[in-house]
């Protein structure tokens, strides 16, 4: 393993900044002070996820407005450079550590931080999120010593950036949904997070995965990965009322697969990727009695949607997953270091910092130029 010193500290910090729609800039920005117990990371490998293209498309997510020029990025590995004052009073990472870095830095005084659930603190101060302007497509990213994970040595760089997305499939599959060996679960969305929860579930000992999705290449891929089964939703006939569509096409497909409503192969968790209304009002029908919805997918808009008689006659579970919280980024890399889950297919185009720009437009238009579709990014 390579050591890393203060003195080779490069002296200048290049970094990728977002100054409003489709206005990105390639800045020198200073390299962060460290204060109590922060280290410096020398950024190695980034992927770029689809709030970063949201950002640079609408300038906002929700109620998260681009009010100043704010640098992209936050799924990112790198090495340790340097330690804060405190840091070394941690005793987790040292000047050389090779780590996957979890974005986000809590008060850990607040009454979920106090409950371990961190993730959800109001004062969260998250990478590449308003009103905060600093992320990790920079050279040098700091942050508390204990939102760096070590990478064991038989995970790579590229592997340690992708346990962001990773670590919101653990949250949402093992943590929240509680997935155990011989269940059945199905991922509504094959997009990254959704492929992404299908590995974990796959890797947790599922024995039938699920994938279901409007594009038949996504459903090509999940198959080729990380699913058992398919299931490709017909249209919605004019005029059907949304519950008699769910209604139809959850009979379509617990007949096309052979799912039983409850019992022996019944679906036990549904993973809700997509953020598509149908795609909600689906899975909790095909829940069976007890079952666990979880929503990860992010809706642009509050869904009118829901069948509430589902939820309340078969009196199913229903969350709702942000990010990752305590031990989801341990479960991530425990995965990917066993063996258990293999990210290498997902990687599917590679760029230099400096063809940032054009990483984006390939992400946003979920193919690169040759038409081959995509489903991670990650630049070097």
């Amino acid at each position: 393993m390579t050591e890393y010193s203060i003195t080779k500290m490069k002296q200048d910090n290049p970094s990728f900044v977002l100054h409003g729609i489709q206005d990105v800039k390639f800045e020198n920005r200073p390299i962060p002070d460290l204060v109590d117990d922060q280290v410096l990371v020398q950024v190695e490998k980034t992927g770029i996820c689809g709030s970063d293209v949201h950002y640079l498309l609408h300038g906002k997510i929700g109620t998260f407005v681009l009010d100043k020029p704010m640098c992209l990025g936050h799924e990112s590995s790198g090495v340790i450079v340097k330690l804060g004052p405190k840091a070394d009073k941690v005793g987790k990472v040292k000047v050389g550590d090779r780590v996957a870095l979890e974005p986000g830095q809590v008060c850990r005084v607040c009454e979920v931080c106090k409950v371990g659930l961190y993730e959800l603190c109001p004062n969260m101060v998250f990478a590449a999120t308003p009103p905060y302007t600093f992320g990790t497509l920079a050279r040098y990213y700091a942050l508390p010593a204990d939102m760096c994970h070590p990478l064991p040595p038989t995970v790579s760089f590229e592997q340690g950036a992708m346990m962001e997305p990773l670590s919101v499939a653990c949250h949402a599959v093992s943590t929240l949904g509680q997935c155990r060996s011989d269940q059945s679960v199905v991922v509504y969305g094959a997009g990254p997070v959704g492929l992404l929860s299908m590995a974990v579930a796959k890797a947790l000992g599922a024995r039938r995965v699920v994938a279901v999705d409007i594009a038949e290449k996504r459903l090509e891929f999940a198959k080729k990965t990380f699913a058992t089964d398919t299931f490709l939703p017909p249209a919605k006939e004019p005029n059907e009322l949304p519950d008699k569509y769910y209604a139809r096409v959850t009979e379509t497909i617990k007949s096309q697969l052979q799912i039983p409503y409850m019992g022996d192969g019944s679906i036990d968790l549904v993973i809700e990727a997509s953020g598509a209304d149908a795609c909600v009002g689906m899975g909790l029908h095909i829940l069976k009695p007890s079952g666990t919805f979880v929503q990860v997918g992010m809706s642009p808009s509050d869904t009118s949607a829901v069948p509430m008689f589902q939820i309340i006659a078969k009196q199913l579970r229903v969350l709702g997953s942000f990010r990752y919280g305590a031990h989801d980024y341990p479960l991530a890399i425990s995965l990917v270091a066993r063996g258990l889950i293999d990210l290498s297919e997902l990687v599917t185009q590679r760029y230099e910092f400096e063809d940032a720009k054009k990483a984006f437009e390939t992400t946003r238009a979920g193919k690169d130029p040759e038409g081959n579709v995509g489903f991670l990014f990650l630049f070097f």
